[in-house]
């Protein structure tokens, strides 16, 4: 049977699951730049090498 009355735990859950998703989107956030950081060295020190190399 359910029980009658108002829902137990409602805000709770509300604001549990507003903040967990909020610490899974700062995750993402962080892996993306991560990633970019990454791409932008790998490109920096691709056009060094291009340029050494076309030097000698």
């Amino acid at each position: 049977m359910a029980k009658k009355g108002k829902a137990k735990n409602t805000a709770n859950k509300a604001k549990h699951t507003k903040l967990m998703n909020q610490k899974i989107n700062k995750v993402k956030l962080e892996k993306q730049l991560q990633k970019m950081h990454l791409k932008a060295i790998i490109k920096k020190a691709n056009e060094s090498k291009d340029t050494n190399q076309n030097e000698n």
